[in-house]
């Protein structure tokens, strides 16, 4: 039996936004507390994988929230340089979520 999942497929919304100029801040959230709670057990998101995830140095990574009331993970991260500054691809920061889509949960944890 495959006990390991993407995340893309448990989660309701997986999204990435602007939280000001400097920083992009992310959301993944899920629509049942189980299936939350067994993310949150299978340590699919730490602070450590995450920045793992989107190759950034930890001292990039300002918030990190496991925020229960609403079965939701949430972080956020300084960008290399401000939002519409020269050469800056994704202004909105509206497409740096989609490497979470493919991180593997393992379910029997």
């Amino acid at each position: 039996m495959n006990t390991r999942k993407k995340l893309g497929d448990l989660a309701k919304t997986i999204r990435s936004k602007n939280a000001g100029t400097d920083k992009i801040t992310f959301d993944v959230i899920f629509r049942e507390k189980d299936t939350y709670e067994m993310v949150k057990r299978a340590k699919a998101l730490t602070r450590e994988s995450v920045c793992a995830v989107l190759g950034v140095d930890p001292a990039r990574l300002t918030d990190f929230v496991e925020y229960d009331p609403a079965y939701a993970i949430k972080f956020t991260i300084l960008r290399e340089r401000p939002s519409g500054s020269a050469g800056h691809g994704d202004i909105f920061g509206a497409q740096q979520y989609a490497p979470f889509l493919d991180v593997e949960v393992d379910l029997s944890a």
